[in-house]
């Protein structure tokens, strides 16, 4: 297989396809490869470049796939290495790339290195995790927290000693200090590089290291960010100093690097969360020696108002450098897109939202369910598997109402997506949002994003072009793409009203331009309409939006 396009990933649109509940093919309630490879089409007709695919490995699933006990298999829930080996030969003939996830930081408590290494302090895998005697009173080496809730630390009877786990209890972290680990992670990403993918998301990447085994001070004001940064979870307390994101992270990001570089095309996007996080993604992906792209949780938050939305891009832009940000709006650990900004009942505002991702400057993520506009299920306590739902119910739900199955058929039993009672039910106002339902309607919020994928690919300055802001008017986000001869401008109105704001007298409307683009231009006025975009064409000499 070659890899056409060696920077495919710079501007690409990646869809994130949660295996679980995406499509289940041998009916036992739960997603698989096979549902995968059988609902490609769909993934394909939407225009995206890439494929994301959350974990399928080997999995006692305390954390659903990311706890790791065999690197190199596909759990029996989700297929066979064959059907993985299908599912690419599939996406390929599609056109799709493939990512896949790479948790690295940390593996199941089954996974054979860590079950050697709790054996004894002097054994060949000893030093393969991180471990540390307790303090004179017997209490952990540190203060540092779990993002699931209490100690990041374990203590294990057979060596008297206590491992570190930034996750689960049952997610023990490897010791990157130790060369014979980098080593041995290395020859897990070489195993799927030789199988075909084309890629790597890299779940929590900056927690692969960690720092002094010191305290970490407590934080002034806890605010929502990371998934375990809350005003209920004791992480959320703590300025994470010494635990995540040490500079001895950046050698390993560089021998990832090189690795990649093996494979031409090959590319890696980190998952990035940290109070510094926009700092961290242009640390990560400058110069050409680390990563290629990363994400945060900066727009992954309750705030949608423009000047937030806004004041974050142009910092990451200010800060960026050469390196490359990777956007997404969505994903399987946040509230989804439609419940969490306010838009439930209001497609015009679903539009904006994706208007507004698809033109910022970046590579996108794309969660299964966005294109549908698919709410947050509300599911009872009893219907929780999530680990952290359950933990610190009520005050924090977790993370399965951003899970349920995706419902193909809005007639079918569990809306087409199992034959079976599903892992976590479907909900019934989903149905109304179905895949086949949307497909027949011209004016669906499917088929708007199909258009617009369809119409941003077709444009280079959206792709891959410079950006250039101007300041946030009336609740109207506004700014430039340029990229060779294309100068492009963009209008976002994030207001429920009609909005007028002077324009350039240049402006040419776009000719492939879909219909959810409604700005009309008159001369030098721009009228938005409620939620209203706007895309046109200006001559590379004229002016641009007037200062005001």
């Amino acid at each position: 297989m070659t890899r056409q396009g060696q920077d495919w990933w710079r501007g690409a649109v990646i869809y994130q396809i949660y295996p679980r509940s995406f499509m289940d093919a041998n009916g036992d309630g739960i997603g698989d490869l096979q549902g995968v490879i059988e609902r490609l089409d769909h993934v394909a007709s939407l225009n995206v470049d890439a494929i994301w695919v959350s974990p399928f490995f080997t999995s006692p699933m305390k954390d659903f796939g990311y706890d790791v006990s065999d690197y190199r298999d596909v759990d029996p829930m989700f297929g066979t290495l064959e059907d993985f080996d299908r599912l690419v030969e599939a996406a390929h003939a599609r056109g799709l790339k493939v990512t896949i996830d790479q948790v690295l930081s940390h593996t199941s408590d089954q996974h054979p290195w860590f079950e050697e290494s709790r054996q004894s302090r002097d054994n060949p895998k000893a030093d393969w995790y991180v471990w540390a005697d307790p303090k004179p009173d017997g209490s952990p080496p540190t203060n540092w927290q779990s993002i699931f809730g209490g100690s990041a630390w374990q203590w294990d009877t057979r060596r008297c000693q206590y491992y570190l786990h930034n996750f689960l209890v049952e997610q023990p972290d490897l010791n990157f200090r130790n060369p014979a680990v980098v080593e041995a992670i290395l020859g897990e990403v070489r195993f799927w590089l030789d199988r075909g993918v084309d890629g790597f998301r890299l779940d929590a990447v900056n927690f692969c290291t960690h720092g002094e085994l010191k305290d970490n001070p407590p934080r002034e004001e806890v605010v929502e960010g990371f998934i375990g940064v809350r005003p209920d979870n004791p992480y959320g307390f703590q300025q994470h100093l010494h635990d995540k994101t040490q500079p001895e992270n950046l050698a390993f990001l560089e021998k990832l690097r090189a690795l990649l570089d093996e494979y031409p095309g090959a590319t890696a996007v980190g998952e990035v969360g940290d109070d510094d996080a926009l700092g961290v993604m242009a640390e990560y992906t400058q110069g050409g020696k680390r990563l290629h792209m990363c994400y945060s949780f900066n727009l992954l938050t309750d705030r949608s108002d423009p000047a937030y939305l806004q004041d974050t891009l142009v910092e990451m832009e200010e800060r960026l450098g050469d390196g490359w940000a990777c956007w997404a709006l969505g994903n399987h650990d946040v509230t989804r897109l439609a419940t969490r900004w306010g838009a439930e009942d209001a497609p015009a505002a679903l539009r904006l939202y994706m208007a507004f991702l698809l033109t910022q400057r970046g590579s996108i993520c794309l969660y299964q369910g966005e294109e549908l506009g698919l709410t947050e299920a509300s599911l009872t306590f009893d219907q929780l598997v999530d680990p952290a739902g359950i933990t610190f119910w009520p005050a924090y739900k977790g993370r399965d109402g951003c899970r349920t199955p995706l419902p193909w058929q809005a007639e079918a039993p569990q809306g087409g997506f199992s034959t079976a009672e599903p892992w976590l039910p479907v909900p019934d106002h989903h149905l109304a949002l179905a895949v086949d339902r949307q497909d027949a309607d011209p004016d669906s919020l499917l088929n708007a994003y199909r258009a617009f994928l369809a119409f941003r690919r077709a444009h280079p300055a959206l792709v891959k072009g410079d950006v250039r802001y101007r300041p946030v008017r009336d609740e109207v986000m506004r700014f430039e793409r340029r990229q060779g001869g294309e100068r492009l401008l963009v209008a976002l109105n994030f207001a429920a009203e009609v909005r007028r704001l002077a324009a350039p007298a240049g402006a040419e409307p776009l000719n492939d331009a879909p219909g959810c683009i409604n700005g009309h231009w008159e001369g030098e006025v721009l009228r938005l309409p409620a939620h209203g975009i706007a895309v046109a064409r200006l001559a590379a000499d004229a002016p641009g939006w007037p200062d005001d």
